[in-house]
């Protein structure tokens, strides 16, 4: 049994984990060698950054060597996420063994905290970006990045499309398309596209400086180190 195992830790941002969960779900259908699963310390409901609370399917324990293991990411709970020893410690054991390690959105930062993206190209949500050299990556303004086994998407929605490039990867293209249809998804904004030429992406790094101060509050050298020029 090939475990794809999404880590559940308290305030995600839920469509981080949910959105590729949701996709890579799907694959056990076309190849039952597959399971997706989610992890966490027990089973007791976690909260989320909405008013949606989720459980675990399996504890850490239960799932120690996953084929994939990817970390969602959030706001100020991600950030005060790096300084967790216990869940850092988790995901370096399982990525040690794993044949895939990603991220969507800001969860790279915890595979850098837990020193994973050492010299490897990621991605982030792009108000975070100028985090990534913090860690040794390279950061990188894709939707997802793929560099050896890790791989990383950016912002929430994006880790939609990083988990249907890899059904694509280990289930070929016609089961991609099949699971892209069966979800029906095929984006089409109100508002169209975002132009990224006209987002000012420094304008946002108070707010990040913000998360950092309060999410880092009792660890100051982690704090000092990533508030740095």
């Amino acid at each position: 049994m090939k475990d794809i195992a999404f880590v559940l830790y308290p305030g995600l941002t839920i469509l981080d984990m949910v959105g590729p969960l949701q996709v890579l779900s799907a694959l056990p259908m076309f190849d039952p060698e597959y399971r997706t699963v989610v992890v966490g310390e027990d089973r007791q409901p976690v909260a989320t950054d909405t008013p949606l609370g989720v459980a675990a399917s399996h504890t850490f324990e239960e799932v120690p060597a996953p084929y994939a293991v990817f970390l969602p990411g959030g706001g100020v709970p991600t950030i005060s996420a790096l300084a967790d020893e216990k869940l850092l410690g988790h995901v370096r054991s399982m990525a040690s063994q794993a044949e895939i390690v990603g991220s969507v959105c800001t969860g790279s930062l915890i595979l850098g905290a837990a020193g994973l993206l050492e010299g490897h190209r990621a991605t982030t949500h792009w108000m975070c970006r100028h985090l990534l050299p913090k860690f040794g990556a390279a950061p990188v303004a894709e939707r997802w990045v793929r560099d050896g086994k890790m791989l990383t998407a950016a912002g929430v929605a994006a880790g939609i499309d990083m988990a249907l490039y890899l059904v694509q990867e280990l289930a070929g293209e016609d089961v991609a398309r099949q699971v892209q249809l069966a979800i029906e998804y095929d984006p089409q904004p109100p508002l169209g596209g975002i132009d990224w030429d006209e987002v000012h992406i420094a304008a946002r790094k108070p707010m990040v400086d913000q998360w950092l101060r309060t999410g880092l509050a009792d660890h100051p050298k982690l704090l000092a180190e990533l508030l740095g020029s």
